[in-house]
Order: C-alpha cells, then sequence, then structure tokens
C-alpha cells in the first residue's frame, strides 16, 4: 500500500516542478541535466525548518552568519556554465548549506564533490545534511579562496562568494581544460564568469550580474 504523501510535501513537489519551469525554463535554462538536477534536489532541505514553505521563491534565502542561499535560478545558471558531463571532480567554493554542492553532485554520478566552507557552524551542518540525503561529499571548513589542493586537480569548480580577481590557488587547481565558474566584482555588485584554462592561458568571458556575499580569505575580501 502506498504511503500518504503529507499536504506540505505535495505543495513544496509542485513548487519545486514550478521553479523548474517558471525560474529555469522560461529565463533561458537550456540544459535538460540541469532541469532534472535541479527538480530532484529538495532545496526546502537546505533552509531553515521555518522557511520550508518559501524554499522555492524566486529569490536568495538566509542560512545564518550572514550567509545565503543563492536564488534557483544562479544556482542552476553556474552549473549550466560549468558544462558538466558526468563524470568530473569539482570543487564546490563557499558551500554554505550544501545546496550547490547537492546539485553538482546530481550532475557527475560517475565523478566527485568536494566542498569547502569558512564557517566552522555552517560546513558541519552542510556535511551532516548531505550525508543524511545520500549525497558522498567531501565538506572541509577552511578558506575557500585557498580551494582545497590536497583533492586537485579539478575539472571544475564553482564559487558562491563574489571575489575582486580569480584567486591565483584556484586557477592553479584548476585542471588543463577544466572551467571555474565565479562571480567577478565589487562587493555590492558582480558578474558571474566563466574562466577556461588552456595550458598556461586563462580565458575568462563575462554572463549575468550577479549579487553575492564576498569571498572572505587570503585571496578574496579581508574579513
Amino acid at each position: 500500500m502506498t504511503s500518504p504523501i503529507a499536504p506540505l510535501d505535495r505543495d513544496l513537489a509542485a513548487a519545486r516542478a514550478e521553479m523548474v519551469y517558471d525560474q529555469l525554463l522560461r529565463r533561458g535554462i537550456a540544459d535538460e541535466r540541469v532541469l532534472q538536477a535541479m527538480a530532484r534536489v529538495p532545496r526546502e532541505r537546505f533552509v531553515a525548518p521555518e522557511l520550508a514553505a518559501a524554499a522555492y521563491a524566486d529569490n536568495p534565502q538566509t542560512i545564518n552568519f550572514g550567509q545565503t542561499i543563492s536564488q534557483p535560478y544562479v544556482v542552476a545558471r553556474i552549473a549550466e556554465l560549468l558544462e558538466l558531463t558526468g563524470g568530473e571532480r569539482v570543487l564546490d567554493v563557499g558551500a554554505g548549506s550544501g545546496y550547490q554542492a547537492a546539485v553538482l553532485a546530481e550532475l557527475v554520478p560517475a565523478g566527485q564533490v568536494f566542498a569547502v566552507e569558512r564557517i566552522a557552524e555552517l560546513a558541519a551542518a552542510a556535511s551532516a545534511r548531505l550525508h543524511a540525503l545520500g549525497y558522498r561529499i567531501a565538506v572541509s571548513c577552511q578558506d575557500g579562496s585557498c580551494g582545497w589542493p590536497d583533492n586537485a586537480p579539478y575539472d571544475a569548480i564553482a564559487v558562491a562568494a563574489g571575489a575582486p580577481t580569480v584567486p591565483a590557488p584556484l586557477l592553479a587547481q584548476l585542471r588543463d581544460g577544466g572551467r571555474l565558474v565565479i562571480p567577478l566584482g565589487p562587493m555590492d555588485s558582480q558578474r558571474l564568469t566563466v574562466v577556461h584554462r588552456r595550458g598556461s592561458e586563462y580565458k575568462l568571458v563575462g554572463d549575468v550580474r550577479v549579487r553575492f556575499v564576498p569571498l572572505i580569505g587570503e585571496h578574496g575580501f579581508s574579513g
């Protein structure tokens, strides 16, 4: 006998489907794998319980310590710009609640995702949450602007915090032929930027305007 579905669960499932159509597909997110990944990850598990009903709203949500979970469109656009095919080694910088890492894990089922977060409480909560949902993602509390050299090189790096320039350690940890997506600009406004590595050369391509929390660290903004 099929177990009954709670009304809130039904509402959230419907909200997730509406988010994929209204906020992603209609705004130009065309990668079918990204759309499917966004449809699978339960965003309500990555926000505070009292915010679950609004988890799929078209805006970022607070996750304490002055940090946020990015709006769905931005998460999807970062994932799309990385052009993942399924077997890559990926680094998620500024993991926050772990939502972006979960989406990335959905996109690399034959690969591996590593995540770094500088705030210890968020890193611990993200790790517990991801493992409870079945994601095998290693989460480390450290300066994200320094990357995670122990697991480098990476085929793709996603940065969920604004930086004045691309941190040199992240460039060094990017595999030849890899892609890095990072919000570049001042604290109050950035542009998502894709960095393509070809040997010792790096090509930067600007994308949409965004506003992220600052990347605090040795190679970012000072705390």
